[in-house]
């Protein structure tokens, strides 16, 4: 495909690269991560029922089992979406266990599989949590950022995570 300027796509995009130096390139993905590292506490403030902040693993657990069908999950999968390792994610989903807010099931089609579900009061606390959590959003990222900034983050993060998946599964094996 030949563009504008009356580069294909390929030439176009190497041309994009080649328009920001290796500082700017640099600084840019830097920033990124220090909004990122300084914002997330943000977004985590009081989030618990009792006015406590909340881990950033706790939340996240709880908010992708209050987002999935049945509040439920194979804990192999809410692991690796948590980044945790199976021995990290089996620590974070004991305590959460002992406090209450979730149970374990097994699977009847598959024995090898284990879900990850909310308990009423597991499900209280992550809407709670949901609820302070999208009025911390909106204050810190939307009163910030704006519609269309958010709008064009999500789009940002989507290709980020979407071209990273892809890389994922095209490196070989033997470098993984």
């Amino acid at each position: 495909m030949v563009d504008e300027a009356g580069e294909t796509s390929d030439d176009a995009a190497v041309g994009t690269r080649a328009e920001i130096s290796d500082d700017d390139l640099i600084t840019a993905w830097g920033l990124f991560h220090e909004a990122l590292n300084a914002t997330d506490p943000l977004l985590l403030r009081g989030i618990d029922p009792s006015g406590e902040d909340m881990s950033g693993p706790w939340f996240e657990v709880l908010i992708r089992l209050l987002r999935s069908p049945e509040h439920r999950l194979p804990m192999s999968r809410l692991a690796r979406e948590v980044s945790l390792s199976s021995g990290g994610f089996t620590k974070l989903a004991d305590r959460l266990a002992s406090r209450g807010y979730l149970t374990r099931e097994a699977c009847p089609e598959d024995r090898r599989v284990v879900y990850a579900t909310l308990t009423p009061e597991g499900l209280e606390l992550a809407e709670h949590a949901r609820s302070r959590h999208v009025a911390l959003l909106r204050e810190h990222v939307l009163g910030v950022l704006g519609r269309e900034g958010v709008e064009r983050l999500a789009e940002i993060a989507r290709n980020l995570r979407d071209s990273s998946n892809r890389a994922e599964d095209t490196e070989p094996a033997d470098t993984r």
